[in-house]
């Protein structure tokens, strides 16, 4: 028995997985091709590519819905339901498979021929296979639910099992329908030969999650706007736009809102325009206001499953805050220190006059001699302690500020301010 197992979300990257599983019990002549599901749902699309394998399979397909607490809900309902055994563990569910709308609100016509399209499909699945008809349909329109034991009980699926060893004993003998015949099961004892996901397969199932590709969106804005801070970084630069592209690769299999991503992009814009423009900060408020609204209507649907974790979000957009708001403190610090380089630090620092200033002269600052006038005109003795008023070019406006310890008539006089 060929034995695949699958957790999360239906995408398209679980169809490509059942296809492999398929292939695979095909090319191994083996008695059976079983599909561990734990899933809350997906997409239409995908599920009716796996059910469409499902009824076409010269192999049977078994779908249990395990371990213990696991689920088939939504469209997994479905392709537990196209499967020729379906079974359930002890303490898992199933059903709550009433469509929703992902990219978008549907009007009311457009939802009554949604919901009816799903439950005539839901019908002619559980008609097939010989199941419950009626709960079919319930679980599309009411979305009821019902567990392992109802869900035996009322012919939903086949057989409840508490391990896989245990259900292959159950179903041994049992007789399914190819679509090239029926086929006598013998599976007691059968060798279970693994098949798990590969790392293509992982990996683009990692991406089709929606919390991952937030964050990769988040590092890679992250990423662009270190690298716009500090040309020639070039890490930050190439990182982001890797986590950019893998952020919208995984967009084509999300329900995206434009208007959720549009505010993001305008985040974006904001919090580049702070590093640029000085605003004290208003910038960077109204990115992380338009971050947080963004972020929130990002994935349009009222499916939890394809939505990002409130916690992510929360977590996302503190963290941003946090940052930008070190690093505009950082930046309103560094206007307000006085300068302290070039010729605009010579104003305010002390020295002393070499020659008389009557009213230029020479005089002596940090070791270096200038060209200095006197600010009031009135001449400077050498000797005397000046302070730098202004610079003009090459040369210093001075004034006196105390007599030098070391002029003519040895005075000490007040310290130099």
């Amino acid at each position: 028995v060929v034995h695949g197992r699958w957790e999360g979300i239906i995408g398209p990257v679980t169809s490509s997985y059942v296809s492999r599983l398929l292939e695979m019990g095909i090319e191994r002549d083996a008695q059976a091709v079983l599909l561990e599901l734990d899933t809350p749902g997906g997409l239409d699309t995908a599920m009716r590519e796996i059910i469409k394998e499902f009824l076409a399979a010269e192999v049977p397909v078994i779908v249990y819905v395990h371990p213990s607490g696991a689920r088939a809900g939504s469209a997994g309902v479905f392709i537990t339901m196209a499967a020729h055994i379906a079974a359930m563990t002890p303490g898992t569910n199933i059903g709550a498979a009433h469509p929703v709308a992902i990219g978008g609100e549907m009007d009311s016509i457009m939802t009554e021929k949604v919901t009816h399209d799903a439950a005539a499909y839901a019908r002619s699945l559980a008609t097939k296979r010989h199941r419950n008809v009626e709960w079919a349909e319930e679980a599309v329109r009411r979305s009821v639910s019902a567990t392992a034991e109802e869900a035996v009980a009322e012919n939903i699926v086949d057989v409840s099992a508490e391990s896989v060893e245990e259900l292959l004993e159950i179903i041994h003998g049992r007789t399914v329908e190819l679509p090239s015949g029926e086929h006598e099961l013998n599976t007691a004892g059968a060798r279970l030969e693994p098949v798990p996901v590969n790392l293509r397969e992982r990996l683009l199932a990692m991406l089709a999650d929606p919390n991952i590709a937030y964050i990769f969106m988040l590092l890679g804005i992250y990423g662009l706007i270190f690298e716009l801070q500090s040309p020639g970084a070039i890490f930050p630069g190439v990182v982001g736009v890797i986590c950019l592209i893998l952020a919208f690769m995984s967009f084509q299999t999300l329900p995206i809102n434009i208007a959720g991503l549009a505010l993001i992009l305008l985040a974006i814009v904001l919090f580049i325009l702070e590093i640029k423009v000085p605003s004290y900060g208003m910038l960077t408020v109204g990115g992380i206001i338009a971050m947080l609204l963004g972020s929130l209507m990002l994935f349009d649907t009222v499916d939890p499953a394809m939505r990002v974790s409130l916690g992510i979000i929360i977590t996302a957009v503190t963290v941003t805050a946090l940052f930008f708001a070190f690093a505009v403190g950082m930046g309103l610090r560094a206007q307000s220190r006085r300068v302290t380089t070039g010729h605009e630090g010579l104003v305010g620092e002390a020295g002393e006059a070499h020659t008389t200033l009557d009213p230029t002269g020479t005089i002596a600052i940090h070791g270096e001699f200038w060209k200095a006038e006197s600010a009031t005109g009135e001449p400077i003795e050498a000797g005397t302690r000046v302070e730098v008023v202004k610079v003009a070019g090459l040369q210093l406006l001075v004034r006196q500020t105390a007599p030098s310890p070391f002029s003519k008539d040895g005075g000490e006089g007040p310290a130099a301010t």
